[in-house]
């Protein structure tokens, strides 16, 4: 029987982080599932058919690899998809109460599907898709926390939708 997981999030954008976790995860799956949640409430910097579309790109060299959209339940997607395990990375100790109570409730609504935590690699354990996109409004430095297609995007972005806010330190880098 093939163990199937689901590694699901809004990857907005995805990193490097990101990339750890699911090449990690195929250590202990067969298939992984990387499943974008389509939330109309939350804001993204990006469409989900971008997002989409950088996940297939940055993943392509990575092997059992499937990417998808959902919306509603995670343990209800699981089963359509015939999953039996969501796939968490966690970063810090604040991840882990949020992610705690996720685990818990979706053991409540579904027995059969169980959660699998990995801790981030320590060189990704301050990477979060916020904290990204907030660094590159302010011209901070992003090189190597997400692939190389993903910082392009994320330049193209913020100058295409005037997000990105010079300060006095980044005027001359990125005029």
């Amino acid at each position: 029987m093939e163990r199937t997981a689901i590694y699901a999030g809004s990857f907005d954008p995805v990193t490097n982080g990101h990339l750890d976790i699911l090449k990690r995860g195929l250590k202990l799956f067969d298939r992984i599932i990387v499943a974008i949640l389509i939330n109309p409430n939350k804001q993204s910097l990006f469409s989900v058919e971008e997002r989409i579309s950088m996940l297939e790109e940055v993943t392509k060299e990575i092997p059992n690899t499937e990417i998808d959209t959902f919306s509603g339940l995670l343990v209800d997607y699981a089963e359509q998809k015939q999953a039996h395990a969501i796939l968490r990375g966690m970063r810090a100790v604040s991840d882990f109460e949020y992610e705690f109570q996720l685990a818990l409730m979706n053991r409540r609504l579904n027995r059969e599907v169980q959660t699998v935590f990995l801790m981030t690699g320590l060189r990704w354990i301050f990477t979060s898709s916020s904290i990204i996109k907030e660094a590159a409004r302010f011209g901070g430095n992003i090189h190597g926390m997400v692939p190389e297609l993903v910082e392009r995007r994320i330049d193209k972005k913020m100058k295409d939708m005037g997000l990105y806010i010079p300060t006095k330190d980044n005027k001359e880098q990125k005029g």
